[in-house]
């Protein structure tokens, strides 16, 4: 299935060959994840490059941006909308599982929109399968490489369903990594919370929380959206 590029205000996404489109969560966590001043950032399961390309347009420009990709169509599409990007020298696509994949660097940021899918019942594509299911990237390997891979003041940063993200916080405090951030995210008030933005690190912090809102009626999008999302959405 052809799917048409997605365009935002400073560079495009071409994301026909890859199975992690761009979506809500992608979007979301490119745009919440705080850089500060993080000079070297590891983007694990990049998909389409969606979030690399993110942060590599807030970002300072002498950054260093290393997006991982397991899925061979994903990374090279990844690549190919790197090079076509205003970002090509901040960004390098590895074609490599993380658990492979070696660096010389200890990182001031990992980030990840990682497969979630535990239990259910796996889709018959495979491609699917791998960007879905955590077969491939159990959360215990996850925190793993994370571990290995982040500097003592670095910063890690997932998006998870509310669940997920709550056996998340506990399985990472196995691996000394406090959540000092902890934000909600539903598409509308009344309704449940369906994802949570985590930030961890090694320090204790008292948590910081927050909430956004997808519409605020109707199809409107709530101002809290439009203000994480304004620098990247065209219609905005």
């Amino acid at each position: 299935m052809k799917h048409t590029p997605f365009r935002f205000k400073q560079f495009t996404i071409h994301h026909d060959r890859s199975t992690m489109k761009v979506g809500t969560d992608g979007v979301l966590l490119g745009a919440w994840a705080n850089i500060n001043a993080a000079q070297s950032i590891l983007d694990i399961g990049t998909g389409s490059g969606l979030i690399a390309l993110m942060l590599a347009q807030r970002a300072t420009s002498s950054i260093k941006i290393d997006a991982v990709e397991l899925e061979a169509h994903a990374s090279h599409e990844a690549a190919e909308n790197v090079m076509h990007s205003p970002w090509a020298e901040k960004i390098t696509v590895h074609h490599t599982p993380i658990q492979q994949f070696e660096s010389t660097i200890k990182y001031d940021m990992i980030i990840s929109n990682p497969p979630y899918f535990e239990n259910s019942q796996k889709p018959p594509e495979e491609k699917r399968a791998i960007t879905r299911h955590t077969d491939t990237l159990p959360f215990q390997d996850l925190l793993k490489e994370t571990v290995r891979l982040l500097n003592r003041d670095g910063k890690f940063n997932v998006i998870l369903p509310y669940q997920e993200g709550l056996n998340f916080i506990e399985l990472a405090s196995k691996y000394q990594l406090t959540c000092n951030r902890q934000w909600s995210f539903r598409t509308r008030k009344e309704k449940p919370i369906e994802r949570l933005l985590l930030e961890f690190s090694y320090q204790t912090k008292s948590v910081e929380t927050g909430e956004i809102v997808l519409y605020e009626e109707g199809e409107n999008w709530s101002s809290s959206y439009k203000d994480l999302t304004k620098d990247f959405y065209l219609k905005l």
